[in-house]
């Protein structure tokens, strides 16, 4: 079956031909499927936001291609506009883009970007203002709103546009715990709503080790692992030895394999659980 959006050997360079030049993609590739949800991770300056903006067509790859149902998305002059409303993305800190006199405007200026039908986007904006939980705040300003709020607001202005693909990029940067369970489950209630492929860029390896099923690991512009999060956290002391963060639990079961004890790769606390226990009724067998 065709992947919905494959990244084909793409590599891109930052000012390239001067003295700043900075190769930040190098022949990347991979595929994402349907209803998927991607986590990826990389230490600052891996080229994580860079790919990010390709995937919807706002950057162009100096070589390479992105397919969307194995169509190029820069076929033609329309194929990146096009794209853009099928693969939508969300910047770190959106809220600062926020700029409309009312909530119900800001979520509503892609739908009418789309050149959608008045009933429709307002079907549309009301329907993603109830998936991430601002549908009292419609009538409001925007500015009048929590930092949380204002996060979800500005998600919902995506999410109006039903995008098949919902790019994040540190979707959870800045906010409090609540705000950040609040956040993840408002993606994880559009991804299964819309059998929607969901991309997560977070440096929160908790986050990403507990919703994703895959997980892209980016080092100096390259794709170094794509697997899933037990297969990618096995390889812990390497992740560790890139500047990259592990989840705390693997930690802990990192260091009991270093002490000399049996145990698999553990990244998630009900995994832990699981493994203790069946070492306690191992003990109790012997």
């Amino acid at each position: 079956m065709l992947p919905l959006l494959e990244v084909k050997n793409v590599t891109y360079t930052y000012s390239a031909g001067t003295p700043f030049e900075h190769k930040a993609l190098q022949d990347v590739s991979f595929c994402l499927n349907r209803g998927e949800f991607v986590g990826v991770i990389g230490h600052t300056g891996s080229g994580k936001s860079t790919l990010m903006q390709h995937l919807n067509g706002l950057l162009k790859p100096n070589s390479g291609d992105i397919l969307l149902d194995g169509k190029s998305i820069w076929a033609d002059k329309t194929s990146a506009r096009k794209a853009r409303f099928r693969v939508g993305l969300v910047f770190q800190y959106p809220e600062y883009q926020l700029f409309e006199e009312t909530v119900y405007k800001d979520i509503a200026f892609g739908p009418k970007n789309m050149g959608l039908k008045d009933d429709e986007i307002d079907l549309r904006v009301k329907k993603a203002a109830e998936i991430v939980g601002v549908s009292d705040f419609l009538e409001k300003s925007p500015f009048d709103l929590s930092g949380g709020q204002k996060r979800r607001v500005a998600i919902a202005g995506v999410l109006a546009m039903e995008p098949e693909v919902l790019i994040l990029d540190e979707p959870t940067a800045g906010l409090d715990p609540e705000g950040r369970e609040e956040i993840l489950k408002n993606i994880e209630t559009y991804r299964a709503s819309q059998n929607a492929t969901i991309v997560m860029v977070s440096h929160s390896m908790s986050d990403i080790a507990r919703l994703t099923q895959r997980i892209l690991v980016l080092d100096d512009g390259r794709v170094v692992y794509d697997d899933t999060p037990a297969k990618v956290f096995d390889h812990a002391e390497q992740l560790l030895k890139m500047g990259l963060d592990i989840p705390e639990v693997t930690k802990v079961f990192l260091k009991l394999r270093q002490l000399g004890l049996d145990v698999p790769p553990v990244y998630s606390i009900d995994q832990a659980v699981e493994t203790l226990n069946k070492i306690r009724g191992g003990d109790r067998h012997a």
